[in-house]
C-alpha cells in the first residue's frame, strides 16, 4: 500500500493539477468522500462544491463544478466541468455573479427554466466564495 495518493484534476479545457497528495476530501453527489491511500476503486458523481487535498501540513481548496471521480490503485482520478484553485478565485466576479444569481431568483417562477440555471449559478458562486476566503 502506496503512502500517497496520486490526485490528478483536469477540465475539458486545462489540466488543473497532478500532484502527490495524502488526503483528498471530495463533494461527492450523495455525501462527502474522504479518500486516503489504499482506498476501494471508485467511480462516482461529484457535485458543486469544495474539493481540498492535504500535502504534509498544507490544507488546500479547489471549486469544482460537477464532474466525476474515480480511484483505481491510488490513483485519484477527477474530471470536473470547471475547477479554480482558492487563489485564482475573482472574489469580485463571484460576488457580482451571486448577485445576478440572486435577482434573477426574485423575478423568475420556480417552474421557469432560467430558475433552475440560476439556482445553479447561485450554488456555483457561493461555493467560489467559501474558497476564495480560504487562501
Amino acid at each position: 500500500m502506496a503512502d500517497k495518493l496520486k490526485l490528478e484534476m483536469v477540465t475539458p479545457y486545462k489540466r488543473v493539477l497532478s500532484e502527490e497528495v495524502d488526503e483528498i476530501t471530495a463533494p461527492g453527489f450523495v455525501g462527502e468522500l474522504g479518500l486516503l491511500p489504499g482506498h476501494t476503486p471508485l467511480l462516482t458523481t461529484l457535485k458543486v462544491g469544495e474539493l481540498t487535498y492535504k500535502k504534509g501540513n498544507e490544507l488546500l481548496h479547489i471549486a469544482v463544478n460537477w464532474g466525476y471521480l474515480e480511484v483505481e490503485e491510488d490513483t485519484v482520478t477527477v474530471l470536473v466541468d470547471t475547477a479554480e484553485k482558492a487563489d485564482e478565485i475573482d472574489l469580485q466576479r463571484a460576488e457580482a455573479a451571486l448577485g445576478r444569481a440572486e435577482d434573477a431568483l426574485k423575478t423568475l417562477p420556480q417552474e421557469d427554466k432560467q430558475h433552475a440555471i440560476m439556482e445553479a449559478a447561485l450554488q456555483r458562486a457561493l461555493i467560489r466564495i467559501q474558497v476564495a476566503a480560504k487562501k
